[in-house]
């Protein structure tokens, strides 16, 4: 029923659609850029994470798992595309870094291990409503009891702002879906809140990745 589901109103949970989104680098996509998010620097910079075991879900082409692996941590980083993968791989590689990368839905992999963090820049608000179930329940099997969360996903403003009832009268996910911190509190609620706040705009010269559309949250299981 959910494969079903996907297939009537999510094309954004096919390989294949994102294959083609990644086709052009030189497209002028705001998170094509090889700079982590600028939350992610601000959680290693006051100490909220430390290196460790970290799945990067929905890595695209790696720009955090990228940064995260040079800061130490020991990073497993998982996308549906086999293009973002082949790109993620590319950019390690010319850091110098080491990353294992699993090609694959992350909901069906069973190679995935349990881990100190979870990272989602950007997956989350790609899902239809009838799949939060099944991220919720994929981090209840890979996010290690008392650890972490992070998540960056559409505010208002960034994405669609229809409701649940119509995203499926619509078929269409407009781009994704935004959210409001109440309804991030809400779908988390079995998570204790550690922050949750808009991404910072960051200037195009800076070394981090910052844009206001976006909420940033970090919650501990």
């Amino acid at each position: 029923m959910l494969r079903l589901l996907d297939d009537l109103s999510a094309p954004e949970a096919d390989s294949s659609w994102w294959d083609r989104f990644y086709e052009d680098r030189s497209r002028p996509v705001p998170f094509f850029v090889a700079k982590p998010d600028e939350n992610l620097v601000s959680y290693l910079d006051r100490g909220l994470i430390k290196p460790c075991r970290v799945l990067d879900l929905g890595c695209g082409p790696g720009r955090n798992a990228v940064h995260l692996a040079e800061a130490g941590f020991d990073v497993t980083a998982v996308d549906l595309s086999p293009a973002a993968i082949a790109w993620g791989e590319e950019r390690a590689r010319e850091a110098g870094v080491e990353i294992e990368f699993h090609c694959g839905d992350a909901f069906t992999d069973t190679a995935l291990g349990q881990y100190d963090l979870v990272y989602d820049s950007g997956c989350f608000h790609h899902l239809a409503p009838h799949r939060r179930i099944s991220y919720l329940g994929l981090l209840d099997r890979v996010l290690a009891p008392g650890c972490l969360f992070g998540l960056a996903c559409f505010a208002v403003g960034g994405g669609s702002e229809v409701s649940d009832a119509e995203f499926y009268r619509r078929s269409d996910p407009q781009g994704g879906l935004a959210y409001t911190p109440e309804s991030l509190r809400w779908i988390f609620a079995h998570l204790t809140e550690v922050e949750l706040r808009r991404m910072r705009e960051e200037p195009p010269e800076s070394p981090r990745y910052g844009v206001p559309f976006l909420w940033t949250a970090l919650f501990r299981a």
